[in-house]
């Protein structure tokens, strides 16, 4: 137990969880809202620059989080431990985000502020985020921009020369600024330059190919990680002064979703079970703008980028059932929902709203496309109104890709989408240090759950990665170490021993299993299983029925996966089922914590909790809480509720009509 946790009590919660005593966040300064980011800072201790070399961060994950992190720390002299279970840092799925990132510059004069956007961020989670984090996310986005244009990021400019912005869901104002549809490649670039001047320098040590399979905790401490190499198999300890862990989310838990294929849980999944709190993890985000399922063999799920929806128009046909081609649909038969139900935001409201809808208009027969499952973005009026070239200016790439995949041409045929699983605002619980509940151990980027709430705003992932990275660590991991020097451990020490010997077991337990199911059979299995009850909608009956069957369906995966090859050497399938077994284990959880909250918020959305005309019906006076949850040890989860304090942004109604 750390320091901001307490022993859990006893108290027995509907059978499946218990209840522990209080968490809370004690770091953030007790000073007005805009102030205390700065006050933290000057508050931070520091460590003399000589000392610095003496001292080892071992980071977990190259995106943006992890490379920001790694590439500062080097800077400023630290000895930087890197990993990345990918051939180079540049395959982090940093690289895969689209339409842009979000910060608070108002060149466009429409009225952004620092404070609209801590605004828009806090309703946009539907008022289930900590303000202390989120407002400094919204200052940090100023500075973030400056940084990336400083190393090169060709941010698309305007002709004056000015850098252009375009909308997001979820606000009335241009605050996203942008690389066509490769934003996060380039914003990815831009750090693994500056991480690999760091490796260069030497203050920076790179370790590709390696997968972390566990962490070590020494004398209460964070101390050092367990990796094996994908190339030869060979297990390793690696230790340090202080763990970071930025490695991303766990939306893969559902088999198909936007996520790289090796996206995973394993590393957060590790720590929980250390003893590392982790919260919120039922918030998962559902993207409105995927290329829909095309059939049983799909391994994977493609994202057509938020920033679409400032141009296209999104329609279904009125009449139930309809398949005639789209361009033959005349407008009179054609229903432009969003436009129609939200006429304040029209086709930009937050993610969570219109996944919703198209979710409800499939469900009502209005959907188009093999199954109905599917809606149309049209960019006529766009390409009417501003002209083909200007379209592909903007999003030439994103229309390649899709017709790429699914044979249309969309500046002749409007695209069909549908909602996937693409972010997870759940993580590692964190304190406004993003420290976790374990001494030593620092979460950054989408591994964390601090800045979202129950529903992210689009942009904003690559602005909290980078954020993070470039400008919160470098601030709290050296007031960490300033405790220091730490008790010198080795290999010997009874913690990295034992946790050694933990992660060979588990090797040879899944090694030796040689059933007769494959590994990806299971994890659709359990992926469908998630989405039918923990997906879009969610009902107590539903997630009763998933967490009877996931436990069972657990101990079929240890008892029947067949897994070819051995230990020593390159094997896919071994990866996958370490991976498929620690999902098995966050899906119970995430169900677990679905069925807890008995209301609806953002992309949680229980169907007993819904407001007359359908829309998510918080619970402010029963559940305005982070829920922070302590690894049960083959028991059951202990729940730690952190109150959520509003003082700045009071929870309302969210509408976006």
């Amino acid at each position: 137990m750390s320091e901001l946790q307490q022993e859990p009590t006893s108290v027995q919660g509907e059978g499946r969880w218990l209840l522990g005593d209080p968490i809370a966040d004690n770091r953030a300064p007790d000073s007005p809202i805009g102030d205390r980011w700065s006050d933290r800072k000057f508050s931070a201790r520091l460590v003399n620059p000589a000392n610095r070399r003496k001292m080892t961060a071992i980071i977990v994950g190259t995106g943006l989080a992890g490379g920001a992190a790694a590439a500062t720390l080097g800077e400023a002299g630290y000895h930087v431990k890197s990993f990345c279970f990918q051939d180079s840092p540049r395959r982090a799925h940093s690289i895969a985000a689209q339409g842009g990132i979000n910060a608070a510059k108002n060149y466009r004069n429409d009225g952004d502020s620092v404070h609209r956007l801590f605004y828009d961020t806090v309703k946009g989670g539907d008022f289930r985020s900590r303000e202390s984090n989120v407002h400094r996310l919204a200052e940090a986005s100023v500075n973030i921009i400056d940084q990336c244009v400083a190393q090169g990021v060709p941010f698309a400019r305007e002709y004056s020369g000015l850098l252009d912005t375009r909308s997001f869901g979820g606000t009335q104002v241009s605050r996203t600024f942008y690389a066509r549809g490769q934003t996060g490649q380039q914003l990815l670039l831009g750090a693994y330059q500056a991480l690999e001047r760091q490796i260069a320098a030497g203050t920076v040590e790179m370790h590709p190919r390696t997968e972390m399979l566990d962490l070590i905790v020494a004398d209460g401490r964070a101390r050092g990680i367990v990796t094996r190499s994908v190339l030869t198999g060979q297990l390793e300890t690696h230790l340090a002064d202080v763990v970071v862990l930025c490695t991303g989310g766990y939306g893969n838990v559902y088999y198909l979703s936007t996520n790289a294929k090796g996206s995973n849980v394993t590393a957060a999944w590790r720590a929980h079970k250390r003893g590392a709190l982790f919260a919120n993890p039922c918030y998962t985000q559902i993207h409105p703008t995927c290329i829909p399922v095309s059939g049983e063999y799909q391994s994977k799920l493609t994202l057509m980028s938020e920033s679409l929806r400032n141009d296209g128009r999104v329609w279904v046909p009125k009449e139930r059932g309809d398949s005639r081609p789209p361009n033959t649909i005349p407008e009179d038969e054609r229903d432009y929902y969003l436009e129609r139900q939200y006429p304040a935001f029209g086709n930009l409201v937050p993610r969570d709203i219109a996944s919703r809808a198209a979710k409800n208009m499939c469900d009502a027969e209005h959907g188009v496309g093999p199954g109905g499952l599917g809606v149309y973005l049209d960019f006529k009026d766009a390409i009417g109104r501003l002209g083909r070239h200007a379209v592909e200016a903007k999003y030439g790439n994103l229309f390649e890709m899709y017709q790429r995949i699914t044979g249309d041409d969309p500046y002749e045929t409007p695209m069909r989408i549908y909602p996937a699983i693409h972010y997870t605002m759940g993580g590692l619980w964190v304190d406004y240090d993003l420290r976790s509940t374990i001494p030593g151990l620092f979460v950054g980027g989408e591994a964390n759950f601090s800045d979202h709430g129950a529903n992210r705003l689009g942009a904003s992932a690559l602005m909290q990665g980078l954020a993070d990275g470039y400008f919160v660590l470098p601030t709290t991991v050296p007031n960490y170490l300033a405790d220091g020097p730490f008790d010198p451990i080795d290999e010997s020490h009874p913690a990295v021993v034992e946790a050694v010997e933990s992660t060979r077991n588990r090797i040879d337990t899944l090694l030796s299993a040689n059933g007769n199911r494959t590994v990806d059979s299971f994890h659709r299995e359990l992926g469908q299983l998630v989405w039918d009850q923990c997906g879009m909608a969610r009902s107590k009956e539903g997630l009763e029925k998933a967490l009877d069957r996931i436990p069972s369906l657990r101990e079929e995966f240890w008892r029947d996966v067949k897994i070819v090859g051995t230990g020593d050497g390159f094997n896919q399938s071994l990866e996958k089922a370490g991976r498929v077994a620690d999902f098995m284990e966050l899906a119970e959880l995430m169900c677990t914590d679905a069925l807890h909250r008995e209301e609806s918020c953002g992309g949680h959305f229980r169907v007993e909790h819904q407001t007359e005309d359908g829309e998510a019906q918080r619970d402010d006076e029963n559940f305005s809480y982070v829920a922070a949850w302590e690894y049960g040890d083959g028991g059951k989860p202990v729940l730690h509720k952190e109150d959520l304090e509003f003082s700045y942004v009071h929870p309302s109604q969210r509408s976006y009509k």
